[in-house]
């Protein structure tokens, strides 16, 4: 049987250069990188350095990258610190959120009666930003806005730089779950006058289990974490010095062979796409996953033109054929609800119908292409 690996967007397919950074560490940097012998030493040198490179990729200070578990913990530490320490008193998100924030800023309402308010979207999902202004102008309270800058199911994009300039304009902060994005789009954050940002090794060919919040200096965050004086007391607890190897490693290369990378993944989507039109008349694309411009060049999230009743069986055929891709998100495999995304987006005849995020590296072939679109016209002539 074929395999086809299509859900980069989950997680993606550790480099060989990766692989081989975190084993070197692993047989050679067992030290704690907190003890002050030689090979505590050893590991906390590789630890910082790992911190600067990631650092100067994103123009940054080294000291504004602390080093978590992942893009949750990043997300969760920055949102419940900035209700906690710095005073907010309002969060402006939108519906489409990772639930990595959407349940933290529901968690924050709950504990410590915040408000929350949710800024427009048009059909697509993008955030209308006239509202957006509307909403910043429109209190005296201490506000965080919580928008992330590449949707994990639907491919949009969002303005960051013209987001933060606007949160500025208003005197208020700015966080993006930056997780889809992060090896994969150019950031500045010198230039982007962002306050807090979170990513996750495992979105750019590094290891699972590591990741960082990057937080503005001077900031008045606090840790969430407690028990250690790790991450310059910002988040106790021994650190994975192999998995941050990795990770920076990992991020190194996604920026060195980034042009590369990016037009040939691009390529792979536009020709999956157009296979998808010429072989489905009436098939959709999700979001602004049709549109180059405002979509990113990683992810089609696929509406097919099937009933209902035929929908539920296509993944599992899908698996069957050897064919890894998501309805929705994998965040959201367990749910009974479907993707809380599409159901604030399409309309009531389009979520009868199967949408499927198909997320793409350049691990991937024109030829795996050529193999998911028969599969897909077996299966939709079958159900017809």
């Amino acid at each position: 049987m074929k395999k086809v690996y299509f859900d980069s967007a989950a997680t993606t397919q550790l480099r060989d250069d990766v692989i081989t950074c975190i084993s070197e560490v692993l047989q050679t940097e067992f030290g704690n990188p907190s003890s002050t012998h030689s090979y505590g030493r050893s590991s906390k040198s590789l630890l910082e350095n790992a911190r600067k490179e990631i650092a100067k990729l994103l123009n940054v200070s080294a000291s504004e990258i602390i080093f978590t578990s992942g893009g949750t913990e990043a997300d969760n530490l920055i949102l419940n610190s900035a209700i906690r320490d710095l005073g907010v008193k309002r969060i402006i998100t939108s519906r489409i959120e990772h639930h990595a924030v959407l349940h933290t800023v529901d968690w924050l309402k709950k504990e410590y009666n915040i408000q929350v308010e949710f800024v427009n979207l048009d059909e697509c999902g993008q955030i209308d930003f006239e509202n957006l202004e509307s909403l910043l102008a429109d209190s005296s309270q201490k506000t965080l806005v919580s928008l992330m800058h590449v949707n994990n199911e639907i491919g949009n994009i969002l303005n960051l730089k013209k987001v933060a300039d606007l949160c500025k304009k208003y005197k208020t902060l700015f966080h993006s779950d930056t997780v889809q994005s992060v090896g994969h789009f150019e950031l500045d954050f010198k230039e982007i006058p962002i306050d807090f940002a979170a990513a996750a090794a495992h979105k750019f060919h590094g290891p699972k289990g590591a990741g960082f919040a990057f937080i503005r200096k001077n900031s008045g965050l606090k840790p969430l974490i407690h028990g250690g004086e790790q991450e310059r007391g910002m988040r106790a607890g021994t650190e994975a010095v192999y998995a941050i190897a990795g990770m920076a490693e990992a991020l190194k290369l996604s920026y060195r062979k980034l042009e590369k990378e990016r037009n040939y993944i691009a390529g792979i989507k536009n020709y999956f796409k157009n296979e998808l039109i010429t072989a489905f008349p009436g098939v959709k694309f999700n979001g602004n996953c049709g549109d180059n411009e405002r979509s990113t060049y990683t992810l089609l999230n696929v509406c097919l033109p099937i009933s209902e009743e035929k929908a539920m069986l296509l993944l599992f055929q899908l698996d069957l054929k050897g064919i890894a891709c998501s309805k929705g998100s994998a965040c959201q495999s367990g749910s009974e609800g479907g993707s809380h995304v599409l159901n604030e987006i399409l309309s009531d005849e389009d979520l009868g119908k199967p949408s499927i995020r198909f997320s793409f590296s350049s691990f991937n072939k024109k030829e795996e292409v050529d193999y998911v679109i028969n599969v897909l016209k077996e299966f939709v002539e079958g159900a017809m």
